[in-house]
């Protein structure tokens, strides 16, 4: 399976664990990188102390490449940045924000730098500023997503037109069958957030985990534009942000409605009905909760199936 996105990042398999907050901490990511995927410390919910343990207790974990994935809209931004070039971190993914930001302070580093988009538009602007690869995300994942509400399926034939360089898919991707989808379709990898929530390491509430795998279709939605669109399982929290919809609520009343730390008490710590719970609309095809080594592995080996069956069609 070696490609663009495999020596790239000097990986077996070109399956990158997605960087959600509250549920990919370094027992996640050093798991996923053993499994010869590449694992990504999300540092979205840590603040810089805790990100710095994170990645010595990452490097004492494995010996093979992990990331850091930064949102850049996080406050302490610059003491992120110089942990991560403190501690030798080699990969950086970044996203919510301008890759022009830091892109060039992280390459001089020797850094491989990788940006999440969501439409065309974003995916040239990254490439301008000079990253490595990007991520481009489709409409069905989980956590915050593109307001253009473009689909995974339109999106990567769509970037692939218009860039060269490497493209990894994220959104609507849990099984090998749509890693193959993606990939005829023009990606070199893909990234898979919802899926690893499942798993035994994953840092995120085991009662988040159990109510991935028992939702089904249609459980999730896409919400709270004004804010910053986020797909949510529907729960008595996202029941109360279309009530306030429907009284037509400001931006200012949504802002007050969703407080402080409400994706940490519902993901992290495990309140079912006030928390919000970010998750993408593939958990509807999740079923199970089991080590992250077991879903690489499942999905290599259905990866190699669905080749089989192209094959006869």
């Amino acid at each position: 399976m070696q490609n663009r996105i495999t020596g790239l990042f000097n990986i077996t398999y070109p399956i990158i664990q997605g960087g959600m907050i509250w549920a990919s901490g370094w027992r996640l990511a050093s798991a996923v990188s053993n499994a010869g995927g590449l694992g990504i410390i999300g540092a979205g919910s840590m603040y810089p102390e805790v990100l710095r343990e994170h990645i010595l207790k990452c490097q004492k974990a494995t010996d093979k490449p992990f990331a850091v994935n930064i949102p850049m809209l996080y406050p302490d931004l610059d003491k992120l940045m110089n942990i991560i070039i403190e501690l030798g971190v080699k990969i950086v993914f970044t996203s919510a924000g301008n890759p022009k930001t830091w892109t060039p302070f992280l390459k001089e580093k020797g850094i491989v730098v990788v940006h999440v988009v969501s439409s065309v538009k974003f995916a040239l602007k990254a490439q301008e500023a000079g990253v490595d690869a990007i991520v481009a995300e489709g409409f069905e994942a989980g956590g915050h997503n593109g307001r253009d509400e473009t689909t995974t399926l339109t999106l990567i034939p769509s970037v692939k037109e218009k860039i060269s360089i490497p493209i990894i898919a994220a959104g609507g991707i849990a099984t090998g069958s749509a890693m193959l989808a993606v990939m005829i379709l023009g990606a070199d990898g893909v990234q898979v957030g919802s899926r690893f929530v499942a798993s035994t390491e994953a840092s995120s509430h085991q009662a988040f985990k159990e109510k991935v795998v028992a939702i089904g279709e249609g459980e999730t939605h896409l919400t709270l534009k004004e804010l910053a669109p986020v797909r949510l399982i529907k729960n008595a929290f996202y029941e109360e942000v279309q009530r306030k919809y429907a009284e037509g609520a400001t931006k200012v009343d949504l802002v007050a409605l969703l407080g402080r730390a409400r994706a940490k008490r519902g993901m992290f710590e495990g309140d079912m009905e006030a928390g919000e719970l970010e998750i993408g609309q593939v958990s509807s095809l999740i079923h199970d909760i089991k080590p992250a080594k077991n879903i690489v592995e499942d999905m290599v080996r259905e990866f190699e199936a669905a080749k089989e069956r192209v094959r006869t069609i």
